[in-house]
């Protein structure tokens, strides 16, 4: 990849762009976003942008956040969450211009100024699911990552896959599951399971972070895998499990009319007698839970292969920022699609990061660049 490809924003509409990092929201992934926002905050160049932290409490509320990464940190004891607050931030476009006002009982708004990107750090429903963007859309706003139908697609599992299969990409054998079929025909959702045979893989449609998921071996478990899914959402995908290693390609957007462009494909290996997949806990708590392979030890023409299909699976749900694309390469060497994240882990060790590090663009260079895109990107139909 060459200099030109990476380099940070060189024509953003004022000499100094404020940036709104929006963090917290309502789903199940809460924490996740506060650490997600902590490395962003710590690593975002402030002295070329204006930034404010924006949190969104569990209840929905929008409030002014500390600027204080400690606040936002993940430990094994303590999750982090955005507190409520008796001032309420919202977006509303004044004059033309997209403003912050900040609101409290029997006061006066009171204007923070224009917003000239949003940086919407969001994991699951009311964030990564097309519901942020919907709002940003309506106002104008520019913001980082994909539009509207792309992080819905992206956010939804079943339509992902029938997406992928619609484009031509190769999907493992799976079937999706509805509140109401479970509820009034939950034999026939075991037999259906029984036929994609043991073992499988639960997974609410609309959630990520690995919350919720389980790996069940028999018949026997399905019930409270189904069960503890359903908790995150009432919509499953249940996945038939696939012998192969699990290979990962991040991909950021070409700048113009340049196709997207791609890591190095990179493999996690959790730690021996640990977890049973990457959960969780390892992926965000625990240190030395998992280890990253950045370019994976796969053939070369695999390499290209991954790379071909990460950039074919960005297009094909119409992805715009960032997506991380995840495989399974089979020992036949095959490689199989299983999803893609709109709005990936952005944490210093998450894998969409570290990959772009090992091919050459560091974490706040990448964050640079996310924000580069936004801020040339027409608002509106594109």
């Amino acid at each position: 990849m060459s200099d030109d490809n990476l380099t940070a924003a060189d024509s953003a509409p004022r000499a100094k762009p404020r940036v709104a990092v929006l963090f917290g929201g309502r789903s199940s992934e809460h924490a996740v976003s506060c650490v997600t926002a902590a490395g962003v905050l710590g690593a975002i160049n402030k002295d070329k942008y204006d930034v404010i932290p924006i949190g969104i409490a569990k209840s929905g509320q929008w409030v002014l956040a500390a600027g204080d990464t400690a606040q936002w940190s993940l430990s094994a004891s303590s999750l982090p969450e955005v507190p409520p607050s008796s001032e309420t931030v919202t977006l509303a476009e004044i004059g033309g211009e997209h403003q912050l006002i900040v609101a409290s009982p029997n006061q006066i708004p009171q204007e923070l100024g224009t917003v000239d990107v949003v940086f919407p750090l969001l994991h699951g429903p009311f964030g990564e699911d097309g519901t942020i963007q919907g709002l940003l859309e309506l106002s104008d706003t520019r913001y980082v990552g994909a539009g509207v139908l792309a992080s819905a697609v992206g956010m939804d599992k079943h339509y992902m896959k029938v997406v992928f299969e619609a484009a031509g990409l190769h999907v493992g054998p799976y079937i999706a599951v509805t509140d109401r079929q479970w509820v009034k025909d939950a034999e026939a959702v075991r037999k259906q399971v029984d036929q994609l045979g043991f073992p499988v893989f639960v997974k609410p449609a609309r959630a990520g972070s690995s919350m919720g998921i389980s790996k069940v071996d028999s018949l026997e478990g399905l019930d409270a895998a189904v069960e503890e899914a359903r908790r995150h959402d009432l919509k499953l995908v249940i996945e038939a499990g696939i012998v192969g290693r699990e290979i990962e390609c991040a991909v950021l957007e070409g700048r113009g009319t340049d196709s997207p462009r791609t890591s190095m494909p990179g493999e996690i290996s959790v730690a021996a007698g640990t977890h049973e997949f990457y959960d969780f806990n390892a992926k965000y708590v625990e240190d030395d839970a998992a280890a990253l392979s950045c370019p994976a030890d796969i053939p070369d023409e695999a390499i290209v292969r991954v790379r071909e299909l990460a950039a074919a699976a960005f297009d094909a749900v119409g992805a715009e920022g960032l997506s991380r694309v995840d495989f399974f390469y089979t020992p036949d060497g095959e490689l199989i699609i299983n999803e893609i994240n709109t709005m990936p882990g952005f944490t210093p060790k998450s894998m969409y990061p570290q990959m772009w590090a090992a091919s050459g663009l560091n974490y706040a260079d990448l964050i640079d660049e996310l924000i580069h895109l936004a801020l040339n990107r027409k608002t509106g139909l594109r």
